[in-house]
Formats: C-alpha cells, sequence, structure tokens
C-alpha cells in the first residue's frame, strides 16, 4: 500500500463565558473565532490540494465544536463530513465544573485526585490512545480506498493519500505521546496541541508509523483566544 498520513486536528475555540470543562457536554459551539480558524484551516487544506495533496477523508468526533470545525473544510474539498465516535473528548469527572484551585482543595474530589498517572479523574489515557489510534487507521485505510477509486492508477502523490480526523486536545495529545514511544501522563498545561493544530501521523508503505509532524495553519488567531480545555 501506498505511503498515508492521518491529520488530526483540533477544533477550534468554544464559546464559553463561564470557563468551565466542557467534556462530553452538548451546546458547546466555536465561537465567532472559533469559526475564524476553522476558515482558516479550511483554507490551508484547500491550498494544499490545489497544490497535489490527496485529501481524500475526512471525519470528525460527534461533538459540536469537532463537527462545525469540519464544515467549512469539507466544503473547501467537497467532501463528506464522517462522524467518528472513537475520536471523541475523553470522559472526565470535572465536566460541567470550573476548574479552580479551589474547587480541586473540596475533599469531596480527593477520591478523584490519588492517581494522575491514569488518571483517576477521567478516561485512562491509554484507553484514549488506542481507540483513537484505532480510528486513524481505519482512515488511513480509508483514505487509500478512496484514493484508488478516483485516480485508479495507483500514481499517487509523494506524500500518499490524506485523511483529516477533527478531534480534540487531550485524545489528540495521548495519541501523539504514545505514537512517539513516549509516558502517557504529562501536566496539561504543557501539551504541544494548540486550537486548530495539526498532529500529522505518516505511515509507510506496510502501514508501520514513520513520522509524527505538527503545525499550526491557525497561529495568528491564537493571541487571545480562550486557553480552557475540554478535558484535564
Amino acid at each position: 500500500m501506498p505511503q498515508a498520513t492521518v491529520h488530526l486536528l483540533r477544533h477550534g475555540e468554544v464559546h464559553n463565558p463561564d470557563g468551565v470543562l466542557y467534556g462530553r457536554l452538548p451546546e458547546f459551539h466555536l465561537s465567532d473565532l472559533g469559526r475564524e480558524m476553522a476558515r482558516t484551516l479550511a483554507e490551508h487544506f484547500r491550498q494544499r490540494a490545489a497544490a497535489g495533496a490527496r485529501i481524500t477523508y475526512l471525519a470528525a468526533s460527534p461533538l459540536d465544536r469537532a463537527q462545525e470545525t469540519a464544515a467549512p473544510t469539507a466544503e473547501a474539498l467537497n467532501l463528506q463530513v464522517h462522524t467518528e465516535e472513537r475520536i471523541i473528548e475523553a470522559e472526565n469527572y470535572f465536566e460541567g465544573m470550573k476548574v479552580t484551585k479551589s474547587e480541586l482543595r473540596r475533599p469531596k474530589h480527593w477520591p478523584r485526585l490519588v492517581n494522575p498517572l491514569r488518571p483517576s479523574w477521567g478516561e485512562p489515557y491509554k484507553q484514549q490512545a488506542s481507540r483513537v489510534m484505532e480510528a486513524v487507521h481505519d482512515a488511513r485505510l480509508r483514505a487509500i480506498e478512496l484514493a484508488e477509486g478516483d485516480y485508479g492508477t495507483g500514481d499517487y502523490s509523494a506524500s500518499g493519500p490524506e485523511a483529516i480526523l477533527v478531534s480534540h486536545q487531550l485524545p489528540i495529545w495521548a495519541t501523539r505521546l504514545s505514537a512517539e514511544g513516549k509516558p502517557l501522563w504529562h501536566d496539561p498545561r504543557k501539551r504541544e496541541c494548540t486550537l486548530t493544530s495539526i498532529t500529522s501521523l505518516v505511515f509507510g508503505d506496510d502501514g508501520t508509523l514513520v513520522r509524527v509532524k505538527y503545525s499550526e495553519p491557525a497561529a495568528s488567531l491564537l493571541p487571545g483566544a480562550a486557553s480552557t480545555p475540554g478535558a484535564l
């Protein structure tokens, strides 16, 4: 099979005036800035496609913010947005709360804070990385299949077919750490996964991961953007 790349795209800024950890809660939509970020990413991918990139498959988490981030790219590339449950935000005990130091000091939360390596307050990092990587491999195969159907000749570009999966910071970061063979526990403040950033997993002809790349096409829009993550 040809080399292929799967891009893990984090969604844009969310309208969250109360600053809560929104997790998997419904009705958390992109802010005006988040929609601008999504349009910027769509233009980024449109330009890449115009330059010869074969982006053949697009999927997003079922959550509103991911679907809304994917929509402009779908229009720009004339692709359908498939819904992929396996790349949804991580489960989190603190969902719906405003997580502050004073809140974390409340005794009722202490049992959830005993094991930050797992972590004890939410879905295990290992489980997140496993489900996302399963979706990545399926997207890789689907991108190859669609490229073969579109072009038939097997005359692929140098980087091969590409897929885009619109997901969330924590699952993307856990997947990247796992792919790079690094420990999955980490300081949430040090994740390299900004809003609408792209974590690209590049696979060789035999389906093995050969490298991980990271980019921020909407970096100019990041100053002043909200920093509250969807999950700890």
